[in-house]
């Protein structure tokens, strides 16, 4: 898995040496497992010394778009969400395991506008989805993940703003992953009443005044609301 997981858009090929310089394992344990995920056609060597990935996961990637695609009512809502916000760019995150994952965007219609990929990882320590996510969490596990920020001492400040996240239903951050970038979140929960996803907007610090964030936390409740009730993370039959 972890051989796999350093195939990306940006190295959507690798080299056994790449894969035994990024993984700090013995060549020899890298080409045995190579061998082993090209039998399973996980890999797949293009016969110059390189491999991809291969077409097993092509069936997986069908799974797995047809587990997290929402329905037409939830892209709708984040659409009116971005139109309410005069174009600012939403997305929606799931929490996997100490990182969230962006599982559905609306890109917006800004020329300058935050942008991360459906599947894209973000770091679980910073930004207001994850004081979101991070809402009901027991402080154990906030000090694990802020251990993982580059910013001394940040699992008290992390605590709290999760804290603050819970009591209001909404929580700001302005640069706290990158300068300049800053964004407002809402919870989203499913029918059971657990927290499952957080809804962002996400744009640069200049727009997102104050009075611009509270215009933004109101939308942002009622879409979550909408979600909420669509009950649609995860899957029709989870």
């Amino acid at each position: 898995m972890d051989l796999l997981a350093l195939y990306d858009a940006d190295h959507p090929s690798r080299t056994v040496r790449e894969l035994t310089d990024a993984t700090g394992l013995a060549k020899s344990t890298v080409v045995r497992l190579v061998h082993t995920l090209e039998q399973s056609g996980l890999l797949w060597s293009r016969g110059d010394g390189r491999t991809v990935p291969g077409p097993s996961l092509l069936r997986w990637a069908d799974l797995a778009r047809f587990t997290w695609q929402l329905p037409e009512a939830a892209l709708v809502r984040m659409k009116e969400l971005s139109e309410a916000s005069d174009g600012e760019a939403v997305h929606l995150y799931v929490r996997q395991q100490r990182a969230r994952i962006c599982i559905a965007r609306h890109e917006g219609t800004r020329t300058l506008r935050h942008v991360v990929r459906v599947g894209e990882e973000m770091p679980l320590w910073s930004g207001a989805a994850s004081h979101i996510l991070l809402s009901r969490a027991e402080r154990p596990d906030i000090d694990a993940i802020a251990a993982q920020a580059p910013h001394p001492d940040w699992a008290e400040t992390l605590w709290e703003r999760s804290r603050r996240a819970a009591v209001q239903g909404w929580s700001a951050s302005h640069g706290e992953r990158e300068a300049g970038v800053s964004g407002v979140a809402a919870p989203v929960f499913d029918r059971d009443g657990h927290l499952v996803a957080a809804i962002a907007l996400g744009g640069p610090t200049t727009r997102f005044t104050d009075e611009a964030v509270a215009t933004f936390a109101a939308a942002l409740v009622a879409t979550a609301r909408d979600l909420t009730a669509l009950d649609c993370i995860g899957g029709p039959t989870r």
